[in-house]
């Protein structure tokens, strides 16, 4: 909850700290022996698990989390916070400590708090604090006898299930209330205390439903309430204005609907209100904003804004994106303003010239997908502050105005599908902190600036879709950080010029006007994904090192006027050739050329070789015959051949170290780790390649399968090495994890700077394959509204793990394995513990995933995130509902749906599914709607996976 969040540790230790200030100094004392015997007890307790065996026990005032009070008489706090501890044991001994005030057993393993420590503990009347946040409680809420000066519980992050009635209503002094992030279910609770002095309640990330009671506003006192991330239902309290203390409000990500109450405005001490996520209508209050610092409605109905919205003086961030508000933009806006959203509306109107004139504190400005008209205004250039600025999806026209160049600290500039016109202004070369640049689908004309060149920090540049004109700066090489430039539909010619070797996302110059050989210096991109040529006039053979890029997986070069031999790309790269009438195939083993699209077969033989081919099947019929054979037989014996002799590209490791993770005995005696290398050393085994991973096939002896999965990188940045310690750590911790949609290691093999990871093996193989191979029509919708929830529900296990988040570097259909149609498992949950960005010599983001599900803002924020996680799953879900692949002909997924999704529903969903039944187009588009809200450019609109879990189990 940020700055407003209520901290009562940090209230409480404060006052302790006051307390020893200004206290004067005492003779030290030592504990009364029945203190000193009672920690002596729980010291024994936890030897093992608390340093505290190692300290003088005559003194437990000086342990480690221990304070005592000024005389040193008697213990009024312990900490054992972040110890892993699993035995409960202890919690009831410490209850005979009589002077205990403070009590936080958070960050541990405890899965239930024993009944002794609620009878014990709640007859000392002076015990104020207790937090039992990040555990793993399970079963009921307790019932809190007792406890009659507990001022503060705190039971967040835990498994904690059931209904709550009339658990909390002993707890007379109860001021904070914490029970977010649980399971309970059931309506919300009214009885949280008889005195009725309550001032902060979270019951965040639950399952509680139905509608907020009216008896929660008998709490007079109430300064924080986070009710987010549930299922409620039906419209906030008319009357929630009563409560004149409320500083916070957050009720984001429920189902609740009607208007927002106008009573709101009367509480002057609010300070945050957020309800985004739900399914309010109507128009937003006039002067909700007069108090406010932060309002956050964005994904709801509503329809329309106040004038004086934005003028408040204490506003800084507001965000009413995904909403469908008309009208124009107000033209009063606060000089305290730092965020404003507003994009995905129907906003009409010019952007007014003069409004953000004095606002030189705004740092993000969002208003992109609305109908805007006008030119974008001068007065802009006085933001300084900005650093990102989108206007994108409007119909802005007119010149872009130089004074953007004064805008230093702007990281993301979007302009994109306006109607501006002109150059690009030169000025655009002084926003030296620029990350990301894009200025598609304008009618902009002349030149590429060559001052772009100096932009070092630019990540992504995409200018495609303008009427550019002339030659690609000679000094685009020099862009160390970029990841993807985007030039193509323009009027570009010329030599083209060494490429960034850092590009990884993807290189398009298609539908321009270059001519002559393609230059064989684009294999020095060794981490690019995606390279469109298409619709040009390059002439001359195919360079054969296109075939070696090691990373590439898409790569398109239809309509030239290209001629020879096509290289042999790898069998998982996506090769689209039509148009070019003087390519032939390989004449390799098999005659044909792997990753081929087969639509572009015709064009890849002449009709005239396709004729004189036929003519001799005819004649020679014989002779053909006899070749077929002596071809079968050579092939056959290459690949015995691979078997018995491995090639340079699959040498037979040198084990440095290898040892068994899993406890199950049958792996245990299946698995044989020379078996498993040999299967690494034979090109034929591979089943499956992702981004940073090359799976096997492997063999047993005994006739079982695994999978031997080769941790891939050639920049060094697997963190295996000299000291492998971390990384067999890290692995140890994955295989205890148990979970049915997660793969988990069974062992590891080290060899120099490569690892092996077993797994069990899928004969189904990935996501990726089935949906987008020749066994898409086996997921009906049942079997992908399977998939999807146990790809959520791995994800939501990953995310809450108890010690600490188990993020995804790479997660992809690819890395989705199929256990049977409705059985995912998510893989490749290693990468990023083992994994250093850190070491990579090229950008962070060319390690942080695959092209088309790598959220915006990996591009500039430089770490990857819970949020990045859910981006990437909404991409997942898109691929289900439309049974397109991420990347599609060069276009990413999330951008195609994006642009069809405002009255083309069903234009986006699979047609052959979605016509099965009315029933699964509705649930369709359900699912499309939360991936929708998963995909959202902003990673604070987007929800928790737990929450993201709760709705697609509503949605089914």
């Amino acid at each position: 909850m940020g700055r407003y969040e209520y901290n009562t540790t940090t209230s409480f230790l404060s006052t302790i700290i006051l307390l020893f200030c200004f206290c004067p100094p005492i003779v030290l004392s030592m504990l009364s022996q029945n203190q000193t015997n009672t920690m002596i007890k729980v010291s024994q307790l936890l030897i093992g698990s608390v340093p505290w065996n190692n300290i003088n026990e005559s003194n437990p005032c000086l342990w480690r989390g221990v304070t005592c009070d000024s005389s040193n008489s008697s213990v009024i706090m312990i900490t054992l916070s972040k110890y892993s501890l699993t035995s409960n044991n202890f919690l009831p001994v410490l209850c005979q400590l009589e002077t205990l005030l403070y009590l936080d057993v958070s960050n541990n393993q405890l899965t239930s708090i024993p009944d002794r420590f609620i009878t014990e503990c709640g007859k000392n009347k002076g015990l104020k604090f207790l937090n039992f946040t990040k555990n793993k409680l399970q079963g009921a809420l307790p019932t809190f006898y007792g406890f009659k000066g507990l001022e503060s519980l705190d039971m967040s992050f835990n498994q904690i299930v059931g209904a709550i009635d009339r658990e909390l209503d002993e707890l007379v002094s109860l001021r904070s209330l914490n029970l977010s992030s649980n399971s309970f279910h059931g309506p919300l609770p009214t009885n949280l205390g008889k005195s009725m002095i309550l001032e902060k309640l979270k019951l965040s990330v639950n399952n509680f439903s139905g509608k907020i009671p009216d008896e929660i506003l008998s709490y007079k006192n109430l300064s924080v309430i986070d009710l987010s991330a549930n299922n409620l239902s039906g419209a906030i309290p008319i009357n929630i204005g009563m409560l004149s203390k409320l500083e916070s409000l957050i009720l984001s990500s429920n189902n609740l609907d009607g208007e927002i109450p106008i009573s709101l405005r009367n509480i002057t001490t609010l300070e945050r209100f957020a309800a985004n996520q739900n399914h309010f209508k109507g128009a937003v209050p006039a002067g909700i904003t007069t108090h406010l610092t932060s309002l956050d409605l964005s994904y709801n109905n509503l329809d329309s804004i106040p004038e004086d919205l934005l003028s408040p003086s204490k506003l800084q961030v507001i965000d009413l994106s995904k909403n469908r508000l008309s009208g124009p933009l107000p033209v009063k806006i606060s000089s305290s303003l730092i965020r404003l959203r507003l994009g995905g509306n129907s906003l009409t109107g010019s952007i007014p010239s003069d409004a953000f004139q004095a606002v030189k504190s705004l740092t993000y400005l969002e208003v992109e997908n609305n109908h805007l008209t006008g030119v974008i205004p001068a007065a802009l250039g006085s933001c300084r502050n900005l650093a990102l600025l989108s206007l994108g999806q409007n119909q802005l026209s007119g010149a872009l105005p130089p004074e953007l160049g004064n805008l230093d600290q702007l990281q993301v500039l979007k302009l994109h599908m306006n109607k501006l016109n002109g150059a690009i202004p030169v000025q655009i070369g002084q926003l030296q902190k620029l990350s990301i640049l894009n200025l598609s689908w304008n009618s902009l004309e002349g030149s590429i600036p060559s001052v772009m060149s100096s932009l070092s920090n630019l990540t992504f540049l995409n200018l495609q879709q303008n009427n550019l004109s002339g030659s690609i700066p000679i000094s685009i090489g020099n862009l160390p950080s970029l990841l993807e430039l985007q030039l193509g539909k323009n009027q570009l010619s010329g030599v083209i010029p060494t490429m960034p070797r850092s590009l990884q996302v993807g290189l398009n110059l298609s539908s321009n006007l270059f001519s002559g050989p393609i230059p064989s210096s684009f294999s020095n991109m060794a981490n690019l994904e995606i390279m469109d040529l298409s619709n040009n006039r390059f002439s001359g053979d195919i360079p054969k090192n296109l075939a070696e890029m090691p990373a590439l997986t898409h790569i398109l070069l239809s309509n030239n006027q290209l001629s020879g031999v096509i290289p042999k790309f790898a069998s998982y790269v996506h090769v689209e050739l039509g148009g070019n009438k003087n390519l032939v195939n390989n004449t390799g083993e098999d005659n044909t050329t792997p990753g081929i699209a087969a639509r572009s077969t015709k064009k890849g033989i002449s009709v005239y070789v396709a004729v004189l081919i036929a003519i001799a099947a005819a004649v020679f019929l014989v002779a053909l015959v006899t070749l077929l054979v002596v071809s079968v037989s050579r092939h056959m014996y290459k690949i015995n051949d691979e078997h018995l002799q491995p090639s340079e590209d699959h040498r037979l490791p040198q084990v440095i170290q290898s040892n068994l993770l899993t406890p199950n005995g049958i792996h245990r005696s299946n698995i044989d780790f020379s078996k498993a290398m040999e299967a690494v050393a034979v090109a034929s085994n591979v089943t499956l390649k992702t981004r940073f991973s090359t799976y096997y096939k492997a063999v047993m002896p005994s006739g079982s399968i695994y999978f031997v999965k080769k941790l891939n990188w050639s920049d060094k940045i697997l963190a295996v090495g000299s000291s492998n310690d971390k990384f067999v750590k890290e692995l140890e911790t994955l295989a205890k994890l148990n979970n049915s949609n997660v793969m988990t290691p069974l062992a590891y093999v080290l060899s120099n700077d490569i690892a092996y990871v077993l797994y069990e093996f899928v004969s189904n193989g990935s996501l990726f394959d089935v949906l987008h191979g020749s066994m898409r029509d086996s997921l009906d919708w049942a079997s992908r509204y399977s998939i999807a929830v146990g790809v959520a529900q791995g994800l939501s296990f990953l995310h809450g793990h108890a010690s600490s988040p188990i993020l995804l570097l790479d997660l992809s259909s690819k890395s989705i394995m199929l256990k049977s149609f409705k059985e995912p498992l998510v893989g490749d949950i290693e990468h990023y513990k083992v994994i250093d960005p850190s070491k990579s010599t090229g950008n962070f983001s060319a390690v942080a995933g695959s092209v088309g599900y790598i959220p915006p803002e990996y591009a500039y924020t430089m770490t990857v995130t819970m949020a990045g996680n859910v981006y990437s799953f909404g991409v997942i879900l898109l691929e289900l509902l439309t049974g397109k692949p991420a990347v599609n002909e060069g276009t990413e997924l999330v951008k195609w749906v994006s642009r069809n999704s405002t009255n083309q529903l069903d234009y986006i969903l699979d047609f052959n599914v979605r016509r099965t039944s009315q029933v699964v187009r509705n649930q369709m588009l359900a699912v499309l709607q939360i991936a929708l809200v998963c995909v959202s450019t902003s990673p604070e609109a987007r929800p928790k996976m737990k929450s993201v879990l709760r709705m697609l189990l509503n949605a089914g």
